[in-house]
């Protein structure tokens, strides 16, 4: 059981919505623009919660600090900022969980290392830039996730203390981000969690398989709270 918190921070692709699509769709564009047979879906949804870093990685096996990776990097957010509208949805269970939030008088924000760029277009069209009480990018602060600073952000302009916010997400990075900020931490299993240990290993006080499961974790309401 978690204590009951006062906000629940949401990672954005794989958490709140499923954007592999588009991101996949992208690192495929590029492959056959250079004549390269597309890669299949499975293998590139594992890692599109590493972005461009992760397309570019299992698309064309290089990494930051290598010399192409710069290049290869904008043009995969050239493309996939072209389509990301495309196939992108909220996952289906997500709206319900948001309302009951609300309802519950419990504020939810988006922390995401998607940059401004491509996060408050595509947060906008999605419709939820007016219900979330924060929403904080990759270039936000001068850290992105697994560094906390971007959690931190999101509690201070919730006005919440990091102790009273959990944050939810697919990748171990998240939890590591919300571990050092001082949050509780869910992990999503209905999102990519990436190609590394198990889910288990990652060290969060809860894993969920669907998002109506969330508010059974925590400990009931207190009396006149």
């Amino acid at each position: 059981m978690i204590s009951r918190p006062r906000a629940v921070l949401f990672d954005l692709d794989g958490t709140l919505i499923d954007s592999a699509p588009d991101l996949a769709g992208a690192c495929n564009d590029m492959r056959e623009a250079r004549g390269l047979a597309p890669l299949p879906f499975e293998v590139l949804r594992r890692m599109v919660g590493a972005g461009a870093r992760g397309m570019v990685g299992v698309g064309f096996s290089v990494a930051p600090g290598e010399p192409d990776f710069p290049e290869l990097r904008e043009e995969f957010l050239r493309r996939y900022e072209a389509r990301m509208t495309q196939a992108t949805q909220v996952f289906a269970d997500i709206p319900p969980l948001l309302i009951q939030l609300r309802s519950e008088r419990m504020a939810w924000g988006i922390v995401t290392n998607k940059v401004a760029r491509l996060a408050e277009p595509l947060v906008a069209w999605l419709g939820f830039a007016g219900t979330a009480a924060a929403i904080v990018c990759g270039d936000t602060t001068p850290h992105a996730k697994p560094h906390p600073r971007p959690l931190l952000e999101a509690a201070r302009r919730i006005g919440v203390d990091p102790g009273g916010c959990i944050y939810v997400g697919d990748d171990r990075r998240d939890v590591d981000a919300g571990r050092a900020a001082g949050m509780a931490t869910v992990v999503a299993t209905w999102g990519y969690l990436g190609a590394g240990e198990p889910v288990a290993a990652w060290g969060a006080d809860a894993i969920i398989d669907r998002p109506g499961e969330l508010m059974s974790l925590f400990a009931p309401a207190q009396e006149g709270a």
